[in-house]
């Protein structure tokens, strides 16, 4: 029996290959970035403005741009007009979504929502309004308003 090797392949799958590789990898971590932030956002609140940690889309909002006279609590189950119909920039999982929506109102919204009962609303003067589950809303929208 005589044996014949067959041409080695040129690099180029192997590039291919890891690049996949490296983007399944990327892919993987924002999960689990997303995951864990799912479980340990917050929102610091100080003199200056508010702080949103988690995700993506943490931000630093200042006190000059939230619209603290007409903040309030929802209840999204009642408040219908103020459900996110349709996800613009953001993360969207079952019982967790963040990041940038559109109201179905057409108001446009940064979330970070867990639940759908006291929802904190905090209109802003730049265009857009904050849906935040806090654990003490009426607390937290105290705090802003002192």
């Amino acid at each position: 029996m005589e044996v014949f090797a067959i041409s080695p392949a040129s690099p180029k799958p192997l590039w291919l290959l890891t690049i996949i590789c490296a983007l399944l990898a990327l892919v993987l971590i924002a999960l689990a970035y997303t995951a864990y932030s799912s479980r340990h956002s917050r929102v610091e609140v100080d003199n200056e403005g508010i702080r949103l940690v988690g995700d993506f889309w943490g931000r630093e909002i200042p006190l000059r741009l939230l619209d603290i006279s007409n903040a309030r609590i929802l209840d999204l189950t009642a408040d219908t007009e103020y459900i996110p119909k349709r996800r613009t920039f953001g993360t969207g999982l079952p019982g967790y979504a963040s990041g940038w929506f559109r109201l179905r109102n057409g108001d446009k919204a940064l979330l970070y929502l867990t639940r759908r009962q006291q929802v904190a609303y905090i209109p802003t003067f730049d265009g857009y309004s904050l849906l935040l589950s806090i654990e003490e809303p009426e607390r937290f929208i105290a705090r802003l308003q002192q």
